[in-house]
């Protein structure tokens, strides 16, 4: 009776054990859960090895959820100093040492004309003279050709002016540093990081600063890291741009037997998919699946339009081998798209060691029965 009593405990255990493999409670996806169907026809989705030879196709292929920007301006150098524009305020004086001179009352030796808003056509009125045109001309350009003016009437007439910037001489520092606000263009070199530095800097704590340039119609934008490593795009700013400093709002999903799961923010301009293994603390040591690192990704339905080189379908599934030479150095060049979700799917191990553990549980039965039956 002993022994019946046992080998039916032992085979109830064994049974419960085997019975519970289809639904174990699990930390992540299998990669054959995943990838189970991407043969059939049809699957909805595509599914490619990340390896040497599609790292090419894949460069080619659309970038995913891309920000409007019309690119970056080029940082070409102006001349130094200031134009005048349409909108500025000139502050204009007239000498004058002659004691019958038509531009000054009785023992004056300076009229001052007040402040003058250049017209939309770029014009200032001058006694006795009209409308003189000076938009464009630096302010030495304008006092030369206002004096030229006032020649025929007053030959000892000397004209001293001042400029104050309107809105197609200022820049506007939107946000992002320590004191936004708009400032006059000091001459035709004025560029970004200038006009970063004069609004006090950026905050250290600001997440991969990036720099949207608002100019007319047109939006440029890049980061500040570009920036620095690159005098060369350092844009000389012209009147009337904007410009704002932003915290980097990109970002990737990281998910299954990784170190972390969490929506992880870009910190730099671009991220390769090895970077973002790291950057979500690696694989599970006990619990990954080391040849099972999945990125998924849906590109926009334009990307599957007729006769443009695109995947297969809108929903993709990339794999990643982190056991070979070659999914370690394909990882490293494969850029992760925003929006991507990075998936560590867990080792088929795990399941097998859940299985033998129910399995023991069920030998410790086995000894809990023999001993209530001795």
């Amino acid at each position: 009776m002993p022994v019946m009593k046992t080998g039916f405990v032992l085979s109830l255990g064994l049974t419960l054990a085997l019975s519970a493999c289809g639904g174990l409670p699990q930390g992540s996806a299998l990669r054959s859960e995943i990838t189970s169907k991407s043969d059939t026809d049809p699957a909805g989705f595509a599914f490619y090895t990340v390896n040497r030879s599609l790292l090419p196709t894949l460069q080619a292929w659309p970038d995913v959820n891309p920000e409007y920007s019309h690119g970056w301006p080029r940082a070409s150098k102006g001349s130094s100093g200031q134009l005048i524009q349409a909108g500025d305020t000139v502050n204009i004086q007239i000498w004058d040492n002659q004691d019958n001179s038509l531009l000054l009352s009785s023992g004056d030796r300076v009229a001052s004309l007040g402040a003058m808003k250049v017209s939309p056509s770029g014009r200032v009125f001058i006694p006795y003279v009209g409308d003189i045109r000076i938009a464009g001309m630096s302010p030495d350009r304008a006092r030369e050709a206002i004096q030229g003016q006032l020649g025929p009437i007053s030959p000892s007439a000397q004209v001293q002016l001042s400029l104050e910037a309107g809105r197609q001489n200022t820049v506007d520092l939107v946000a992002g540093v320590s004191n936004p606000g708009s400032f006059p263009l000091p001459d035709r070199n004025f560029s970004v990081l200038s006009l970063i530095s004069q609004g006090g800097g950026i905050p250290p704590t600001l997440r991969n600063p990036r720099v949207r340039l608002q100019r007319g119609s047109q939006t440029y934008l890049t980061t500040v890291e570009r920036l620095y490593e690159n005098p060369g795009l350092d844009a000389v700013l012209t009147g009337g741009d904007k410009v704002i400093v932003e915290e980097d709002d990109r970002f990737f999903m990281s998910l299954g037997a990784s170190g972390k799961e969490e929506i992880v923010y870009f910190n730099r301009d671009r991220i390769t998919a090895l970077e973002a293994i790291s950057m979500i603390g690696g694989l599970a040591d006990s619990r990954a699946d080391a040849q099972g690192v999945l990125v998924l990704r849906e590109y926009p339905r334009a990307a599957l339009a007729a006769g443009q080189l695109g995947p297969r379908e809108e929903r993709v599934v990339f794999a990643i081998d982190m056991t070979t030479t070659d999914g370690l150095f394909s990882a490293r060049n494969m850029e992760i798209q925003p929006g991507d979700v990075v998936l560590a799917t867990e080792s088929p191990v795990v399941r097998v060691r859940t299985v033998l553990a129910l399995i023991g549980a069920g030998f410790g039965l086995l000894n809990v029965a023999e001993n209530l039956s001795e």
